[in-house]
């Protein structure tokens, strides 16, 4: 069994100096780790751990009365500790600090303050969100915090309540994580909020005159606001044999379970695409020691979206893990455990994964009438051209005020962020959805993290070293940044995003 690991830094409930040095100081109260912030006169006292992944906050940036954290650029409040930005959704404690005789004490938490109900007078009496991933969860609960009291319907096709879906791809899918980490919230939290949740329940069409969204059960549900968080859909594979049993797609927790039941069988592995997902599988299976092939069209892992000298060491960091790649090559045909390739090369594999992209979810906002542009059109409050009607997620195309474009992105932070705000402005604020686009994507002990949207570049300047895995690329167009991607490189990827929201140049 593993030592508890001893408290960081210093007893702060013994004091510390005022003047201590620098910006955060790192210490604990009994066993907490709790981290002392400097943000301009005041000193406050908060968890120093990242209520989403438990990062290190002492090693993220503070912003005004704001700390970010470094692995996925959550957000929190440092005086109330509330998640103001996902992905982490719980709130920090706060604790109460006390200044005598110059030194600095923290010896108990406060009680925790509440969010400030933003419910204008106008607000709607029910609201139905179509949808239960990132987007549509995000605003569920965005809502609640907020203090609505209305109704709040949220249908899903999916038969699981949401789950922390960047998970099934990463730490689950390999082993290394408990089920029960999955959910986002506990199945008795929806009850308890308010929130009723319908799951395997399709939505068929939406009356945007009447203000109705009829299931496919006939049900006819009433709303005054409506979200459309449909999401994306993977794209299947149109060859011979793709329909086996052992041919896999993976965007569910199902999904995920199958293939987990597969390879529990399986010896040899055939991921077909060298996308995030598809390399992040091909990894998950190699912590399970099955031999895994990956088959793409490509000359590179990621190329187009983090470049050649990246999508090199994407590679050969894979391959250093035992991945076998057969690139510029595609799969013609699945018969049994035989898979044949247009080059004409033969593999054997007992599972089949195939990681080759998605496709928005856009049948229900066509027939509603919505406005169409590769994606559903939305303003910068992400209302679509029906009024009452929001958007969020995979399926949003979005005024961009950093690239200075409409742009549709498939990140679950972005999903999640698009959420809350759609949350807000449903309940009568008018706030633009101005967040910079992030992701992240895990390769066995490797981290890399991308802020910004290119989605093409005529220069990519890159500092440190990729291969030693200590990199921040710069991904230029007409000399301005419009993304940053790094490795070990946190602290600048976030001063990155924020110079990003602030107009600054990189």
């Amino acid at each position: 069994m593993a030592e508890a690991q001893a408290p960081a830094g210093p007893d702060l409930a013994q004091g510390v100096a005022s003047d201590f040095s620098g910006e955060m100081l790192l210490g604990h109260v009994g066993d907490q780790d709790v981290l002392l912030v400097r943000s301009g006169p005041g000193v406050f006292a908060i968890d120093a751990h990242c209520s989403h992944y438990h990062g290190p906050l002492a090693d993220g940036l503070v912003v005004g009365d704001s700390i970010r954290c470094p692995w996925h650029h959550a957000c929190f409040d440092l005086r109330t500790g509330e998640a103001t930005r996902a992905p982490a959704l719980n709130a920090l404690a706060v604790w109460q600090v006390e200044h005598e005789g110059g030194r600095i004490f923290v010896r108990q938490k406060r009680e925790q303050p509440r969010p400030v109900a933003t419910v204008s007078a106008g607000a709607p009496r029910n609201i139905v969100i179509v949808g239960g991933g990132a987007a549509g969860f995000a605003a569920a609960e965005m809502l609640r915090r907020l203090e609505f009291r209305g109704g709040i319907v949220m249908l899903s096709d999916d038969a699981a309540a949401p789950v922390d879906r960047p998970n099934l791809s990463k730490d689950y899918l390999a082993g290394a994580a408990p089920e029960d980490w999955l959910p986002l919230r506990p199945d008795d939290f929806y009850a308890g909020a308010g929130i009723d949740l319908k799951l395997g329940s399709k939505v068929t069409s939406i009356d945007t005159k009447a203000r109705e969204v009829i299931t496919a059960d006939g049900s006819v549900i009433a709303y005054d606001r409506l979200l459309l968080a449909t999401g994306a859909e993977p794209v299947r594979l149109p060859v011979p044999g793709a329909d086996q049993k052992h041919v896999h797609l993976l965007r569910s927790l199902a999904d995920c379970r199958a293939i987990i039941e597969s390879a529990n069988q399986a010896r040899r592995a055939l991921v077909i695409g060298a996308s995030f997902i598809g390399l992040e599988v091909a990894a998950a299976l190699r912590a399970r020691n099955i031999e895994v092939h990956v088959v793409a069209p490509e000359a590179r892992p990621m190329e187009r979206v983090l470049g050649p000298e990246l999508g090199d060491f994407v590679r050969a960091l894979h391959e250093e893990h035992g991945v076998i790649f057969h690139l510029g090559d595609t799969v013609a045909a699945i018969d049994g455990n035989h898979a044949t390739l247009k080059s004409g090369a033969v593999l054997e594999a007992d599972i089949v994964v195939v990681g080759v992209g998605v496709r928005p979810r856009l049948g229900l906002a066509e027939q509603a009438g919505l406005a169409i542009d590769r994606g559903v059109a939305l303003d910068a409050f992400l209302e679509t051209s029906a009024a009452g009607v929001f958007a969020a997620g995979d399926i949003a195309r979005w005024p961009d005020p950093h690239s200075r474009e409409n742009i549709r992105v498939e990140h679950w932070v972005v999903a999640e962020r698009q959420g809350q705000t759609a949350a807000r402005n449903m309940l009568g604020a008018r706030e633009a959805f101005d967040a910079v686009p992030f992701f992240w994507s895990q390769h066995y002990d490797v981290p890399i993290n991308y802020v910004g949207h290119a989605e093409k570049w005529d220069e990519i300047a890159v500092e440190g070293d990729i291969n030693g895995r200590d990199c921040l690329l710069k991904y230029r167009r007409a000399g301005r940044v419009h993304a940053v991607a790094s490795i070990y490189r946190d602290l600048e990827s976030l001063r990155a995003e924020l110079a990003m929201e602030q107009g600054r140049r990189l």
